[in-house]
């Protein structure tokens, strides 16, 4: 009997810690740790929700690239291997190629009207192709970016002749080129030796990332957001549908709610971030400028003609989502 006993108090306590087990979950992405970016910030915030939340629920962030490759997280968010990311989506744009329409030139234009365009129909559609995959968006997050220069300032097309230019995605790459600029393409954490050592002369990015990667002290200008921004980049908190619905009802609610909570956050700070990029620019001597209206319409037109038409003949209803994006007032 005592044999029995001891089996029955085993048996009692494997279900007691199976009801108290702690699910933990995975999160991975590419930007600095430690107070250094606002995107680390955000995943680290939806983290400490879910277990201030006491609901059984950890998540274990990799910052800096430490579990995935920047490009390899949609694969692994798609295929269950990873829980959360956030992620640059053009990054995706080679499995999906409607999500190049995240990192379209001229397509946001503003901070103001990034908010906006997430309750658009476009983004009804972004959010339609990336629950196709199996992934669901946690955060909404655009990020403002510009284009840093070695030498001049770049304020129109002409200015690019000749220049070697590292170019976040294929869409800005396309302009570019055809404003007559050499592409080259230095992985992101080689952009600061790229211009210390000429590999490069020009680079857009977002201007966290400018500050984050101290670009300001290699470059001489900095070419701003202001009214007229060329450059936004969606940049969402995701997470694997797979092991959303592997949680439950209450660890779901808290994961929603985190991810709201991490997105007001962001557009709280965004635009106190971005002026604290441009002021490590200028307390480095180097010249920050932004477009005039007149230059912003010539970057359009290059656009236009480079970006769009390619995304419109290449992309099934790329051209009604480049429309949809535009009609946002």
């Amino acid at each position: 009997m005592k044999f029995y006993a001891i089996l029955a108090g085993v048996a009692a306590i494997a279900i007691s810690g199976a009801c108290n087990a702690e699910t933990t979950l995975k999160a991975s992405h590419q930007f600095p740790g430690g107070k250094h970016d606002v995107r680390d910030d955000m995943v680290q915030m939806i983290a400490q929700e879910a277990k201030d939340a006491n609901v059984g629920l950890n998540i274990q962030v990799y910052p800096g690239a430490s579990l995935f490759k920047p490009k390899e997280q949609w694969n692994a968010m798609v295929n269950g291997q990873l829980d959360i990311t956030l992620l640059p989506l053009d990054y995706a744009s080679g499995k999906v190629p409607v999500f190049s329409a995240t990192l379209m030139p001229g397509l946001i234009r503003s901070q103001e009207r990034a908010k906006r365009i997430n309750d658009s129909q476009f983004m009804k559609d972004i959010r339609a192709e990336i629950e196709k995959h199996n992934v669901i968006v946690l955060s909404d997050a655009w990020f403002a970016g510009g284009l840093a220069a070695k030498d001049g300032c770049i304020t129109k097309p002409a200015d690019l002749k000749g220049l070697k230019v590292r170019a976040a995605g294929p869409t800005f790459a396309a302009m570019w080129q055809s404003a007559g600029a050499s592409i080259v393409s230095p992985p992101s954490n080689e952009i600061y030796n790229a211009f210390q050592t000429g590999v490069i002369n020009a680079t857009d990015t977002s201007l966290g990332s400018f500050g984050s990667m101290r670009l300001y002290e290699v470059a001489k200008c900095l070419t701003a957001p202001g009214n007229n921004a060329l450059w936004f980049m969606y940049e969402p908190v995701l997470m694997s549908k797979k092991s959303f619905d592997r949680l439950d009802k209450k660890q779901q609610a808290v994961i929603i709610a985190a991810g709201k909570k991490a997105q007001a956050y962001y557009e709280g700070k965004a635009d106190a971030m971005n002026e604290e990029t441009l002021k490590a620019f200028r307390d480095h001597n180097a010249k920050v400028v932004t477009l005039s209206d007149d230059e912003y319409k010539l970057w359009l037109e290059e656009a236009k003609k480079t970006s769009y038409e390619k995304f419109a003949k290449s992309v099934p209803n790329g051209q009604k989502l480049i429309d949809e994006a535009l009609a946002v007032k």
